[in-house]
């Protein structure tokens, strides 16, 4: 037997573990795509079990929207109202308002769905809903705070892998292991995999603000862009958070101006929080993303399928992480419920959730770039006054957005 650590790509030689336990597929990472591969999996009376390396599902500012492609998904699992009675708001424009002037990015209200709009909503509460649904299964089984430390390979086979948790070292045996563990996925790194990497031209400080009585309500989320700099506003119900979009590489430039500086530009763009930016008063506060785009040339090797950020990190222009992690999910029930149940997993099962997910994948990618080189490089450029492209004022083209950010580029359903 070999193990893979994370300390290095060479085999090494096990920790011993107090209990062995197997199953039928191993998920690692109870995001949005591990949470909602093992509900359907469990569905299928397929054993699986959802390793999650926290203690619980709340993170700061992780993304809170989906899409209507998720909502659809939903509404095939019977799920849909029932995941609409807990709190959120909905988004029906993406818009840029650029001094007296406001672009309309993207219109989803007019999309031939039952739910023309994204639905913003606490990732912790999504995650919450979709392992609870999936407790119902005896078959399903979640495991919190489980740090994957190794996989194990046998014949160049990965069969499991062994994670520290609660009392020690755990191993989970199973014909197949999904990384599902994000943009820092440790499942890649010990496997070895190497992604390609664009390099987007900003990145994101993220932060909240009260709210005040006066505020609007069920805003969605809209952008401001002034003078080289850029305010994603989106209404949380009771805060709002932003995003500062800056310059990749600007960050430390940022900071050692001074938080007032921050503040300042803060209210030039959106004066209705003048009088609250003060109480941004420590860097502490805000978070920083480090935007980057990438995937993987290959999602799977014997054994172990990569899928969401683990195999393609997107930018998060258009918020399309969510949505295009959750239809990996489904898409990798869809082919591989039936080699699980037959015990018969063979690697082109493997390739054809890849291939099946590439293509839409690297289209989604390049229509970010163009967003990007399009609408955040002219945001940013301080050196004149940004307008919105104006071919994206006509319907015929604002509609290519729209139905690429609510549904990404084909439109995926679950197989029963």
């Amino acid at each position: 037997m070999a193990v893979n650590s994370v300390e290095n790509s060479e085999f090494t030689t096990t920790h011993s573990v107090i209990d062995s336990q197997e199953t039928s597929c191993c998920i690692v990472g109870g995001g949005p795509a591990g949470a909602v591969l093992a509900l359907l999996l469990a569905r299928q009376n397929i054993p699986v079990m959802l390793l999650e390396v926290h203690k619980d599902f709340d993170r700061e500012f992780r993304g809170d929207t989906l899409h209507p492609s998720v909502m659809e998904i939903m509404d095939q699992l019977g799920l849909a109202d029932k995941l609409l009675e807990l709190p959120h708001t909905k988004m029906r424009r993406l818009t840029i308002q650029a001094g007296e002037n406001t672009a309309t990015i993207a219109d989803l209200s007019s999309l031939k769905t039952k739910y023309p709009y994204i639905t913003i909503l606490p990732q912790v509460k999504f995650l919450e809903f979709i392992t609870a649904e999936a407790q119902r299964y005896p078959n399903f089984q979640l495991v919190m705070g489980a740090n994957v430390q190794e996989i194990i390979i046998e014949n160049e086979i990965v069969c499991g892998i062994r994670y520290r948790g609660h009392g020690g070292y755990h191993a989970v045996r199973s014909p197949l292991t999904v990384a599902a563990d994000g943009r820092f996925s440790r499942l890649r790194q010990l496997a070895g995999f190497e992604p390609i990497k664009t390099s987007p031209p900003m990145d994101v400080l993220w932060f909240r603000l009260p709210r005040s009585p006066h505020d609007v309500k069920d805003s969605g989320v809209g952008g401001r862009a002034a003078g080289g700099h850029l305010l994603v506003v989106i209404d949380r119900l009771d805060y709002w958070q932003l995003g500062y979009v800056i310059l990749k590489g600007s960050y430390q430039k940022l900071r050692d101006s001074g938080i007032e500086n921050l503040q300042k530009s803060v209210a030039e763009l959106a004066p209705e929080f003048a009088d609250r930016v003060a109480q941004l008063k420590d860097w502490s506060q805000i978070s920083f993303l480090s935007v980057e785009s990438s995937r993987l040339p290959r999602w799977y090797r014997p054994g172990l399928l990569l899928i969401g950020d683990a195999a393609h990190v997107m930018s998060p222009i258009g918020g399309v992480g969510i949505n295009y992690a959750i239809q990996d999910a489904v898409v990798a029930a869809n082919v591989l419920s039936t080699p699980l149940k037959n015990h018969h997993l063979h690697l082109w099962d493997l390739a054809e959730v890849q291939r099946q997910r590439e293509w839409p994948t690297r289209i989604i990618q390049g229509f970010q770039s163009l967003m990007q080189d399009q609408i955040i490089k002219g945001a940013l450029d301080s050196d004149r006054q940004f307008t919105p492209p104006a071919l994206l004022q006509l319907p015929i083209l604002r509609n290519i957005p729209a139905r690429l950010i609510a549904f990404g580029a084909t439109r995926v359903r679950v197989e029963e």
